[in-house]
């Protein structure tokens, strides 16, 4: 019994890919919008950690506080609070377009680098009141 691999076929998809046509900017921006939402379960299951063990007792609340002001802690909490920025503007851009408002592919273009600059402002803000 021949098998399907062995029969040759003149094959005429393409050996090199474009990603240049296949990666534009709504999809870099809705791929990014899935990373920050995985990362956020990570971050947030951290800072969450963190409230509990400064409830837990004064003497862990004054390690936690001392924890807080490390620049190592103020990094890790600007990620954090920059993923969920950037995942609160992208959704609600998705919110936007569900109703029906710029689904075009100009606007979906323009809308991802409304999101970019109004993420990249917000993280910025932000960075400047953890510091």
């Amino acid at each position: 019994m021949p098998n399907k691999c062995d029969k040759t076929v003149n094959d005429k998809r393409p050996v090199n890919l474009d990603f240049g046509a296949i990666i534009t900017i709504p999809s870099i921006a809705s791929i990014l919008h899935r990373i920050t939402g995985v990362f956020l379960v990570a971050g947030m299951a951290v800072l969450i950690y963190l409230l509990d063990e400064s409830l837990a007792s004064e003497q862990q609340f004054n390690d936690v506080k001392m924890l807080t002001s490390s620049v190592m802690f103020k990094l890790i909490l600007l990620a954090v609070l920059a993923g969920l920025i950037y995942h609160s503007v992208a959704g609600v851009k998705h919110l936007i377009l569900d109703m029906g408002i710029g689904e075009t592919l100009e606007g979906g273009i323009a809308a991802a680098k409304l999101v970019f600059i109004i993420s990249a402002i917000l993280t910025l803000l932000v960075g400047v009141w953890i510091w």
